[in-house]
């Protein structure tokens, strides 16, 4: 049965002694992320060398209550990638959403919060700070939110007190 489903498919699992055993390992320890230890179980399962099992697709779905693409994915990964790039998380090249605000940049934006307020007014305002910032030219662009957040990780946040943030009060010891 296991060599009508090798003639069939395109992507076949033929693991060495030693990625069988480092993925029993693995399975053993019980001590990865769910979604590897269930890639694991998906290889060691659709292993057609001789120490292998060799199941079919549809016996691993069932088996190991997975979607048919996740094998496929498992199978295909393997075979085009190699067997390192399974077990391991893809790296992302660039992050999700670039930071606005860089060491160098934020230091400008804290030392604008630190700074005496304009004219008419008693401190300095997301809003306010969110458009001098762009008017500066220190950003192209931010969001009181943005600034917000920046202004957040710093203790002396002049504006703490009033964007309803608290601050630790001291108690009195017993």
């Amino acid at each position: 049965m296991a060599n009508k489903d090798m003639a069939v498919k395109k992507y076949v699992v033929r693991l060495s002694r030693e990625e069988r055993e480092q993925l029993q390992a693995l399975i053993g320890k019980g001590k990865s992320p769910a979604k590897r230890l269930l890639k694991a179980r998906i290889l060691l399962k659709a292993d057609v060398s001789e120490a292998g099992e060799g199941w079919n697709d549809s016996r691993i779905v069932k088996a190991l209550d997975t979607g048919e693409s996740m094998v496929y994915r498992v199978r295909k990964q393997l075979v085009e990638e190699g067997f390192a790039a399974v077990l391991s998380r893809k790296q992302r090249a660039t992050p999700a959403v670039a930071r606005i605000f860089d060491g160098e940049k934020e230091a400008k934006l804290i030392a604008l919060a630190c700074s005496k307020p304009p004219k008419g007014r008693a401190r300095w305002t997301l809003r306010l700070l969110e458009n001098k910032v762009v008017e500066l030219g220190i950003v192209d662009r931010a969001s009181d939110s943005t600034i917000g957040r920046a202004l957040k990780k710093t203790l002396s946040n002049p504006i703490a007190a009033s964007n309803g943030s608290s601050r630790l009060r001291p108690t009195a010891r017993s």
